[in-house]
Parts: C-alpha cells; sequence; structure tokens
C-alpha cells in the first residue's frame, strides 16, 4: 500500500531546493563515515528534509519560512513528534549550507558519531 505521503515526498525529490540539492551532493552515497541518508522521507505523519535510519538523525533545512511564531510552533511539534519516534533532529539554516558547507558537514558527522559510534572506531 502506498503511503499517503509517498507522491509527495516523490514530487519533493524531483523539486529539491537548492540548498537540499548542496546539501545532499555532500551527504549522499555514504560520504560522512558510510552513513546513509535518504532524502525526503516520509516519518512520523511528515516528510522530512533527509533521514539517516542507521543513527536515526533527522536533517531539517530551514529557510526563510522558518521564522514566524506559528512556524516555529509547528516545526516544535514534529521535532517532538519525531523525537518520540525515537529520531534526534538537527536543524540547519540555508544560510549555513550556502556559507559554511564544511562546517555544516562537520556538524553532521559529529552529530552521527555522538549517535551511533562505529564499531572498532576505537579498537586503534
Amino acid at each position: 500500500m502506498v503511503h499517503r505521503l509517498t507522491p509527495i515526498a516523490q514530487k519533493l525529490r524531483r523539486e529539491p531546493t537548492k540548498a537540499e540539492r548542496i546539501l545532499w551532493r555532500s551527504i549522499n552515497r555514504g560520504q560522512l563515515d558510510g552513513f546513509r541518508f535518504r532524502r525526503q522521507v516520509p516519518l512520523a505523519g511528515y516528510i522530512v528534509d533527509f533521514a539517516c535510519h542507521e543513527a536515526r538523525l533527522v536533517l531539517e533545512l530551514d529557510g526563510a519560512t522558518h521564522s514566524s511564531d506559528e512556524e516555529l510552533a509547528a516545526d516544535a511539534a514534529r521535532q517532538q513528534k519525531l523525537e518520540k519516534e525515537g529520531y534526534t533532529v538537527l536543524r540547519l539554516r540555508n544560510a549555513e549550507v550556502y556559507d559554511n558547507l564544511d562546517g555544516v558537514a562537520e556538524t553532521i558527522l559529529l552529530k552521527l558519531r555522538a549517535l551511533r559510534p562505529r564499531i572498532g572506531e576505537t579498537d586503534s
């Protein structure tokens, strides 16, 4: 059975924002210590920008539309529901992706390592 959000997620994958395209090129194909991400994933009744199921990490890119009190409240409710499902949400601003992609990638990698340390990494 097709989930009701699947067609919307597919459309969002076909039409990513500029920030999503830039970030995706840095995190896809296991480029961050082998952690795999999916983009525009139906999860907990929402479509999240990026999800790493192994680490149970969700990346949300926030642009100009995440600044009003109403939008911030909606984001908080969404984050709370995702956290109840066992996911950690890392919110990133589009401007950070544009201006400091290396720093964004490092922040994501540090969060991934904290959530799911790799087996054997400490055996050196």
